[in-house]
């Protein structure tokens, strides 16, 4: 399906992934509608596209609040008129070891890269149910997909994205919704979530992982779009990216 004039919902679109796909997908013609809790960077953003020619706007929301993600789909739709594609991309990554008991920590992921993806499901299928079309994306993580010392909860929560997203797909195809949906899993993606981690050890490696190894989010951006634009009897619901040179 074409990108153009498609309105797109974005999570976590201050950086990294979610600015590079409101950017990409904004050139392309969709209508972008950018959400995240850093007013700032989102004015900075919106503005940068309505320079560029395209159509954007932002609310602040924290995706852990299920009134937020609410409020989000109804300004969206009473912005641009509908809502077609909702990319649930918020996420944190403040890996540690299990030993180090970061109680706090593991709540917070919980809360924001399992509970925001929920809580921005509740918002928008309605919506897609009623209207019978939609398309969810979400940003899991090579993490999603296998076991790594230090990321036990972070993969745990985006474990559960995985699982959560293919059901979703299934249901859609049993109920007739022709919800679509895509799950993208990142290995080293050069993005803000290194500046969450507050184990020293584990900042230390993990710098050092993605200094030697990382790539830009516009390559994330890319596949984004690239899931948006196949024909609407076309699912590819699972994408793996990283860097060539990444032995994830």
């Amino acid at each position: 399906m074409a990108i153009k004039d498609k309105v797109v919902i974005i999570t976590g679109a201050s950086a990294g992934i979610g600015k590079a796909s409101a950017k990409l997908l904004a050139e392309k013609g969709a209508k972008v509608m950018l959400a995240a809790r850093r007013e700032a960077e989102l004015q900075k953003i919106v503005t940068e596209i309505q320079q560029a020619g395209g159509t954007a706007a932002y609310q602040l929301v924290d995706v852990t609040k299920p009134a937020d993600n609410e409020r989000l789909v109804t300004e969206t739709k009473k912005l641009f008129g509908q809502v077609d594609v909702i990319f649930l991309n918020a996420g944190i990554m403040p890996n540690s070891p299990l030993s180090a008991l970061k109680i706090t920590e593991w709540n917070q992921m919980i809360d924001i890269n399992l509970k925001g993806v929920l809580n921005g499901l509740a918002a928008v299928l309605p919506t897609f149910i009623e209207q019978k079309s939609g398309h969810v994306i979400t940003t899991s993580s090579v993490a999603g997909l296998k076991a790594y010392p230090g990321g036990a909860v972070y993969g745990a929560t985006k474990w559960a994205v995985r699982d959560l997203m293919e059901v979703l797909r299934m249901e859609s195809a049993q109920e007739g919704t022709n919800i679509r949906t895509a799950t993208i899993y990142p290995a080293a993606i050069n993005t803000e979530l290194l500046d969450t981690i507050t184990d020293q050890t584990t900042a230390k490696g993990m710098t050092e992982l993605y200094q030697r190894y990382g790539i830009s989010p516009e390559r994330v951006a890319s596949i984004v779009a690239f899931a948006i634009e196949q024909p609407a009897d076309v699912n590819i619901n699972e994408f793996t990216v990283g860097p060539t040179d990444q032995p994830w």
